[in-house]
């Protein structure tokens, strides 16, 4: 599954031969900012733990801490699974980034790998997923589906990951209607199931039919499904919770990228930069993984959602994997009407990474 990152990763690291007999099992951690649930962010993390155990079996021996507060919490809990001798440590929030960092210097021979980081060490890596491609996929679904052209986003923290995931949905929805707007509301927080549905309820009560989110329980989807409206999954399929709301998911695959990490540690060839998935070269950065390289898509459409719609979505999906569609072509106007990127070219790597604007078509700010 997901050949094309399996292919790149791969030949990044160069697996020879392990000798399970004579090498000690490689101890391995995960760290999650929520409960262990049944969909959402953690649970995809999970799964990527759980695909690892499965396929190494006793090379490796496995572990997690859950519900970790981002700051002194985290920092407590990454120093604790070093001291435990884990040789290497999967943290899986950006608020863990620093923490990280810190441990790292105390424990120059655990390698961590920093999800959704963005600074990187010696024994420190960093991997993220194109999350805008998904969303640009899950705007154009949303603006077919919409009748009263007001879409509610419920978002977490406004980093740059989420404030392009926002512009991206935001160009999707208004490439095919162009008459739709996004109404905005921030919660600053990842994981707070009452306020997300007090969020989902003030937004359809704004007149909001459809709404997404970046937040990681389904109290969204549990709201727009109470209130018979629409909602977009995110992370993982979510109909179990919304059956008759879910519009599609989209969902993200760390399964792929966790296994080559510690296939490579275990093989002595770890380093913190892996082969560009892109380019196809070697780079002293992250991996940044996206609908071509298996590890965004979306999918599972649900019962109200027509088949030309289906179609016309995946369909994009298949020209983004290409290279033929890039969400952030310009001309991109932000909502204050200044040209961000102009017309013929297309927002960089670097532009998306520290995007720091919201589109034409989103009603809202940026928390200051």
């Amino acid at each position: 599954m997901y050949k094309n990152l399996v292919a790149a990763l791969a030949a990044a690291c160069f697996f020879p031969p392990l000798h399970a007999q004579t090498q000690p099992p490689t101890r391995a951690a995960w760290v999650y900012v929520t409960p262990v649930l049944d969909t959402g962010w953690t649970r995809q993390h999970e799964q990527g733990r759980l695909a690892v155990q499965k396929a190494l079996g006793d090379q490796v021996k496995t572990s997690y801490v859950d519900n970790v507060a981002e700051g002194a919490d985290a920092e407590r809990v990454i120093r604790d699974l070093a001291r435990q001798g884990n040789d290497i440590i999967f943290t899986t929030s950006f608020g863990y980034m620093e923490p990280a960092l810190k441990v790292a210097q105390e424990f120059p021979r655990v390698k961590f790998e920093v999800i959704t980081g963005v600074k990187r060490a010696p024994n420190v890596a960093t991997a993220n997923a194109r999350y805008y491609e998904g969303r640009y996929l899950s705007g154009v679904a949303a603006g077919r589906m919409t009748k009263s052209n007001v879409v509610g986003y419920v978002a977490g923290f406004p980093i740059p990951e989420i404030v392009s995931s926002i512009n991206a949905f935001t160009l999707g929805l208004r490439s095919v209607n162009p008459q739709a707007t996004v109404k905005l509301v921030w919660l600053n927080e990842w994981f707070n199931p009452p306020r997300e549905r007090e969020a989902a309820m003030t937004l359809m009560d704004q007149g909001a039919d459809v709404l997404a989110f970046n937040t990681a329980s389904t109290a969204v989807m549990a709201a727009a499904e109470e209130r018979g409206q629409l909602a977009i999954a995110y992370h993982s399929d979510m109909r179990g919770v919304a059956p008759h709301a879910q519009l599609a998911a989209v969902t993200h695959h760390w399964e792929d990228y966790d296994m080559a990490r510690v296939r490579a540690l275990r093989a002595g060839t770890w380093i913190a930069g892996v082969r560009g998935l892109r380019a196809g070269t070697w780079k002293s950065q992250d991996t940044w993984g996206g609908v071509k390289d298996g590890m965004v898509r979306i999918e599972a459409f649900g019962p109200k959602v027509p088949p030309a719609v289906q179609k016309e979505v995946l369909a994009r999906q298949q020209d983004i994997a290409a290279g033929r569609l890039l969400p952030f072509a310009g001309p991109v106007v932000d909502n204050t009407g200044h040209v961000q990127v102009p017309k013929g070219r297309s927002a960089s790597d670097a532009e998306i990474l520290r995007m720091n604007y919201l589109v034409e078509g989103v009603q809202g700010s940026l928390p200051k």
